[in-house]
């Protein structure tokens, strides 16, 4: 079961499939489906309408609130500067584990800087989980509590600004440098060794 994920903001009604429009408000559900937690979003006239008022009354709903759309900024070629919110991005992606309490650190200085807020808390299989949404995009991030011990803490911060300062490809170790005692080859110009004097007989 993933509890790690981010699901983006849909740019259309998820029950008439009209697109939003800039500004539009629009409605948010999350059902647990059991493999995973499921957002959907609706336009407010879907909202009112007979066929979608019961939708929380939906086998598996765990939480509802409301946002405005925004019309997603136009794409550039720019390369963006590694920060918080773009690595948290790439350790979702990539699903490792070990980066599991470096996520959830990260989620949590995204959320003091405002930019993630917490939409609801769950408890599933026994552990916490934390629905945040960007306060911006929209998208919801979905993470799970590690449940770090304060002897924890101090090596998950290490390992966070590790991963801020070098990203998730650091630059290879440098080779050891050679030993002070190596003996070089000896090249053409260097004079040829004295012979060693025989061993005098008695």
């Amino acid at each position: 079961m993933n509890e790690w994920n981010i699901q983006s903001r849909a740019h259309a009604c998820g029950a008439c499939g009209n697109p939003f429009a800039h500004q539009q408000a629009y409605h948010t559900l999350l059902f647990d489906e059991k493999s995973a937690l499921q957002r959907m979003d609706v336009c407010h006239a879907c909202w009112q309408n007979e066929n979608t008022a019961n939708l929380r009354d939906r086998q598996g709903f765990v939480s509802y609130w409301q946002g405005v759309y925004e019309a997603p900024p136009p794409v550039t070629e720019a390369i963006p500067r590694e920060n918080a919110e773009s690595l948290l991005r790439k350790l979702i992606a990539q699903a490792d584990p070990r980066h599991a309490a470096a996520g959830y650190i990260l989620a949590v200085m995204l959320e003091r800087k405002r930019i993630l807020k917490i939409k609801e808390q769950l408890v599933r299989d026994g552990q916490r989980v934390f629905i945040y949404e960007h306060a911006r995009s929209g998208d919801v991030f979905t993470i799970a509590d590690p449940d770090l011990k304060l002897d924890q803490l101090e090596q998950v911060q290490r390992d966070v600004a590790t991963l801020l300062e070098h990203g998730l490809n650091p630059p290879p170790a440098k080779a050891p440098a050679q030993a002070e005692d190596t003996v070089a080859a000896p090249s053409a110009a260097d004079p040829a060794p004295a012979p060693a004097l025989a061993e005098s007989r008695n």
